[in-house]
């Protein structure tokens, strides 16, 4: 009944039941009284019989082992005290054949009804080959689960009913990690199925599983090691051997089989992402000629679904339409691309050209991968990349690329999908590619080209001055375009007064002869249109450096009001000298960047204008990084120690608003930043990177952010600045000391604190003890460590900055934990948080005293409130991307489970650790992978966890880790 089931007057909220957890009954929001276990037992028993009515006795059985005397007078009490907590909705309950029955309205809802319609529709998603889609509703499915199904009741129905929904929800997760693996999430799946399987340890399909996770993540040993373990357990405990594929599966990773490799999807059943990038610049709607390219191109993309993927290179001179074809194409080509299109400008043609490794990075989100998902190095960003692409069908239309190497990270490499690329150089060297030479236009196509721009009824009565036109363009599609759009915006022009202009040898003579200057050539036609203002837009703009601008960027760039700027960018948008890269964001075209610059160079002046227009663009960079870092470290007295600026940059509502800023300008603020080579602005450059310094623990710009650290300490050695030095090589050094790399970070770290103390840079010296400080506990050092410390405390005390203070009392925490001062560890770390709390009121700075307080904690065996402590930090970590604090902080958190006596979690949380790829360098991973091991021992997954110590063995052996030796002791023979 739609309205009041039964009821005559307004509307009754609909009845919600839960019996997957705790039972429970709401009546819209509001939930209704629980009552004593048996009341939620007869509750749950009607539940599950889906209306079907149960008699006394059926019920009597169902509530009690062992009935009492007035069994019958009991289950008509918690009856009518149902009816009562119902309220209007009494009458779902009926009596019926001297039991009852539960008859639920069509707007009533039942949790575990929903799971079955979420299984359906995930079955239904596989079916059409969606796996993405169907992994998602599997896991809501899995969610609804509250911990263990019908909590608390007694009774044998109770249990059985417990049973049969814990096998249940261990099916529907099997059947999701299953999609996930299809679908390509390994890495995802490894933790999951570890503390599965341990809590499963006979369950044959989950071992299975976790083989094929584990050898698609490149851990081939494990994976064999996995198959050990099940077997000797199954012939221990049953006395049988594994079933046939779980041998099957064995021996195709002993053999590599390539089978064992992501599949793709059948044709016409493609597993689609949930994110489907349509990332495509428009296609010009006057697109003319370049028929036989056209079918050529649509006919490599087209065979994209056969053996091998497709990948075409189209090269030419600058100008020559490569860009428009290739567009063209891909927009026809979207047929046979259903899961998306990426695109992105290489700038091969400029002298930065884009980063493989940031390009990675934002086809990776594009993808619907997290930041916090993205790999570190270039090779893990390539191999989730592929990954993700497996079994779908995409194409990546990679513009302006330099050469062969900057691309070859960016192919997909599978079939089904297809690349594009333009260059300006053949890409010989670029295995399988279908190469495509460019030339200019066709008279007739050119002509053509200028007419549906112009318009028919101007260009017919003067086709020999519009011949005359295009002629003088080089028949160069950019140089044609350009032409016709100043004849279009002209209506009191004549083609014949344009054909004059063109032909003014002195303007445009040695630019159409060949290659780039022809292109110089017509830019010039289209920049000497201008209007002042625009114009003045245009030759600062090529100033710069970056895949694009922010409007508020260009503000501070052209020195006038956003509102202003924008009229000015949409003008020349118009003009086709500017793109509109994205809402709020402007990109110049590379070759079209070097010419407004070499205009900037002839036309600014005097001289000055140029590098003030630089140096406004750098404050706004800097005064709005400062803006971050003191949302983020509130009191941390950086903000006071940074060069002065004119410009004031941004100002953000909240944290969340200015990391979203800092993380969506990385990239132009690193461009930025290294473009610096003067003197004068060197120490604002460098203070953009103290600021900015997130984004070196982001994961995603991690070696963007090292490199340019590095390019900007040569600038400061040249410039012999003391105090721009010591801050690079702070900054190198907390690098280093992420990365796990300790003996560069300790020199690094020596370097910077004799600069800073000769500079006399109160906040580095102190940083810098600091840090020298952590390198000491991470070498075994201790002594060393607390001398630093303690010189740190005092250093930021005589700042009066009272949250490097609080740091660096944490990190003497750390100090006492280790020389086994564990009750004065607490009492420092306690202390800590406290001075965060109340004073400093940093954040994150709060997250990493909980980090130091939750080691403390398990140490004194106070688990329950180490994990407390850890859980809390991990919020902030995440809140804040900070990948790597995140990582460790999952490190300690098994390091808590594995103590008390939990080692599934302890391994849950070791693998959540590695599949943050790799974020803090092979110590690091070293370190995880002999913590895993001990939880799989623990588990008595012995060939497993020794396959791990062999990793980490390998791995600290190589960077001469003081680990190794740990390493090695795990791997004698008593200790497994």
């Amino acid at each position: 009944m739609a309205v009041g089931e039964g009821t005559t007057g307004g509307y009754t909220p609909a009845l919600r039941f839960a019996v997957l957890g705790p039972v429970r009954a709401w009546q819209g929001e509001q939930l209704l009284p629980p009552g004593s276990p048996q009341q939620r037992a007869l509750l749950a028993t009607l539940l599950l019989r889906r209306g079907r009515p149960a008699s006394a006795t059926e019920l009597v059985d169902a509530l009690w082992d062992e009935p009492p005397q007035q069994a019958i007078a009991a289950l008509r009490t918690y009856a009518s005290r149902l009816r009562k907590a119902f309220g209007p909705r009494a009458s779902v309950l009926v009596s019926q054949s001297g039991g009852y029955a539960l008859r639920l309205g069509p707007r009533d809802e039942l949790d575990l009804d929903e799971v079955s319609q979420l299984s359906a529709a995930a079955e239904k998603a596989v079916g059409s080959g969606d796996l993405t889609q169907a992994h998602e509703l599997y896991g809501e499915a899995v969610e609804l689960w509250d911990g263990e199904a019908l909590a608390g009741l007694p009774g044998p129905e109770a249990e059985m009913q417990r049973t049969r929904l814990a096998e249940q929800l261990l099916t529907l997760r099997e059947q999701r990690l299953d999609i996930g693996l299809q679908a390509g999430l390994h890495a995802d799946a490894v933790a999951e199925l570890t503390a599965l399987s341990a809590a499963h340890p006979l369950r044959e399909r989950l071992r299975e599983l976790l083989m094929l996770a584990l050898y698609r993540s490149g851990r081939q040993a494990e994976a064999l090691a996995v198959y050990a373990d099940a077997r000797r357990l199954l012939i221990d405990e049953l006395g049988v051997e594994p079933r046939a594929e779980l041998s099957e599966l064995q021996n195709r990773i002993l053999n590599a089989d390539s089978s064992l490799t992501l599949k793709s999807v059948p044709s016409g059943s493609p597993a689609r992402p949930s994110v489907r990038p349509a990332q495509l610049p428009a296609a010009v709607p006057d697109f003319t000629g370049r028929a036989s390219f056209v079918r050529e191109l649509g006919a490599q993309l087209a065979g994209a679904g056969g053996q091998v993927m497709a990948v075409s290179a189209v090269a030419g001179i600058g100008g020559v339409g490569k860009t428009t074809l290739a567009v063209q194409v891909a927009h026809a080509a979207r047929e046979h691309f259903p899961d998306g299109q990426l695109y992105v400008d290489l700038q091969g043609a400029g002298a930065a050209p884009a980063d493989p490794t940031a390009v990675l990075a934002a086809f990776l989100r594009a993808l619907g991968i997290p930041d916090d998902g993205i790999p570190d190095g270039v090779d893990e960003r390539a191999g989730l990349y592929r990954s993700l692409l497996a079994g779908r069908r995409v194409l990546a239309l990679l513009d302006n690329a330099r050469d062969a190497a900057q691309v070859r990270d960016l192919l997909p490499g599978t079939p089904g999908c297809a690349t594009l690329i333009t260059s300006r150089l053949r890409m010989v060297d670029l295995a399988g590619a279908h190469l495509v030479d460019l030339d200019v236009m066709s008279p007739d196509e050119a002509l053509t080209l200028f007419t549906r721009i112009v318009g028919e009824e101007r260009v017919a009565s003067e086709r020999r001055a519009a011949m005359q036109v295009v002629g003088a363009c080089g028949f160069l599609p950019l140089a044609i375009r350009i032409a016709a759009a100043r004849l279009a915006a002209r209506r009191t022009w004549t083609v014949s007064t344009l054909a004059r202009k063109l032909s003014d040898e002195r303007r445009r003579l040695d630019e159409l002869k060949a290659g780039d200057q022809t292109v110089k050539a017509t830019f010039e036609l289209g920049y000497g249109q201008l209007e002042a203002e625009q114009a003045r837009a245009f030759r600062l703009l090529g100033l710069t450096e970056g895949p694009d601008i922010s409007l508020t960027a260009a503000a501070a760039l052209l020195d006038r009001d956003p509102e202003t700027t924008e009229e000015l960018l949409e003008s020349l948008v118009d003009t086709s000298l500017l793109e509109s890269a994205a809402q709020g964001r402007y990109r110049l075209h590379d070759l079209v960047r070097l010419f407004a610059r070499a205009c900037a160079e002839r036309d600014e002046q005097p001289p000055a204008e140029r590098e003030a227009a630089l140096s406004r663009l750098l404050d706004h960079f800097l005064a709005s990084s400062r803006q971050v870092y003191a949302l983020e470290r509130p009191g941390d007295r950086l903000v006071d120690h940074v060069a002065p600026t004119d410009h004031p940059g941004l100002a953000f509502p909240d944290r969340n608003a200015a990391l979203e800023w800092l993380f969506a300008e990385a990239e132009c603020l690193l461009a930025r930043v290294r473009q610096q080579r003067a003197s004068a602005g060197l120490r604002r450059a460098v203070d953009t990177l103290l600021t900015a310094q997130d984004l070196a623990e982001s994961g995603a710009f991690s070696h963007q952010f090292d490199q340019v650290v590095r390019e900007m300490l040569s600038v400061a050695r040249e410039a012999d600045d003391e105090l721009a030095q010591g801050r690079l090589h702070e900054l190198l050094a907390h690098g280093h000391s992420m990365d796990g790399k300790f003996d560069e970070a300790d020199a690094e770290s020596q370097r910077a604190l004799l600069l800073a103390t000769a500079a006399d840079d109160l906040f580095v010296v102190a940083t810098a003890l600091s840090d020298r400080g952590v390198i000491g506990i991470y070498r075994g050092d201790l002594e060393a460590a607390e001398t630093y410390f303690s010189r740190a405390v005092e250093a930021y005390r005589a700042d009066g900055n009272l949250p490097g203070e609080a740091s660096a009392v944490c990190n003497l925490a750390r100090v006492h934990l280790d020389t086994g001062r564990v009750d004065s560890s607490i009492e420092l770390a306690l202390r800590c948080v406290d001075m965060h709390l109340n004073g400093a009121r940093q954040p994150l700075r709060v997250a990493n005293a909980r980090y130091t307080l939750g080691m403390a904690l398990n140490r004194a065996t106070r688990h329950a409130e180490a994990l407390e402590e850890f859980d809390r930090a991990m919020e902030v970590f995440r809140a804040t991307r900070q990948r790597l604090w995140e990582g460790v902080t999952h490190y300690r958190i098994a390091e808590v489970h594995l103590a008390a006596g939990r080692p599934a979690e302890s391994a849950r949380h070791a693998e959540r650790a590695l599949a943050l790829g790799g974020i803090g360098g092979e110590w690091r991973r070293g370190t995880v992978l002999l913590l895993l091991g001990r939880a799989l021992s623990e588990l008595h997954q012995t060939d497993r966890a020794r396959a791990c110590w062999e990793d980490a063995l390998a791995i600290l052996e190589e960077i001469r880790a003081p680990e190794a030796a740990v390493a090695r002791n795990l791997l004698s023979p008593t200790s497994v």
